[in-house]
């Protein structure tokens, strides 16, 4: 590697490392050391393929999140870890409640398989859409969406305190007339 890319590749890390740091955390359920290893990883990764990539950002962290899911397939389950609860003036207006609530989402997230807290983290956390999520985890949409729905409704179980959650919108009845569809309507 020629000094100009050297220094390009530093330069990167510098100001993408918290960023980075911060995606690996979650993905690992709040384990510093395996969010770091996870983020080292990721850029020994991106070292060897430097000077050929165009998107680094991208690009690391879709070797985080392909790195997390192989992971999380090879890893035998392992017992769930239990957390006090939160007092009963949880949220008060003390101006630390935001400071709660990242503190107990991180905790709601640990208590997920790493298969469904990685999901979650792309879906709502990265903002990726489900065809996006599936493209980074190498699965179908229809995967993505049953795991997202599996996800959350054990995360509502697990977490109560996040607050009561959405009712689950029925589908709407049909009002079409029999025969052929309207295009690009479910069928």
């Amino acid at each position: 590697m020629d000094p100009q890319d050297t220094e390009r590749f530093r330069d990167f890390v510098d100001v993408r490392w918290s960023a980075l740091l911060r995606l690996a955390n979650l993905l690992t359920g709040g384990d510093r050391h395996e969010a770091e290893d996870l983020v080292q990883i990721a850029l020994m990764k991106a070292l060897g393929r430097w000077r050929h990539i165009e998107d680094p950002e991208g690009y690391v962290r879709k070797v985080m999140y392909r790195h997390q899911v192989s992971r999380w397939r090879l890893r035998r389950p392992h017992r769930e870890a239990t957390f006090a609860v939160p007092p009963e003036n949880f949220g008060a207006a003390d101006g630390t409640s935001a400071a709660d609530l990242r503190i107990t989402v991180g905790q709601a997230l640990a208590r997920l398989t790493p298969r469904q807290r990685t999901v979650l983290v792309l879906r709502y956390f990265e903002d990726l859409s489900e065809t996006e999520v599936a493209s980074a985890l190498g699965c179908s949409v229809g995967t993505v969406r049953s795991t997202t729905h599996r996800s959350l409704a054990r995360l509502r179980r697990l977490a109560p305190e996040l607050g009561p959650a959405a009712p689950v919108a029925e589908e709407p009845a049909r009002t079409e007339p029999t025969g052929k569809a309207m295009k690009g309507a479910r069928t």
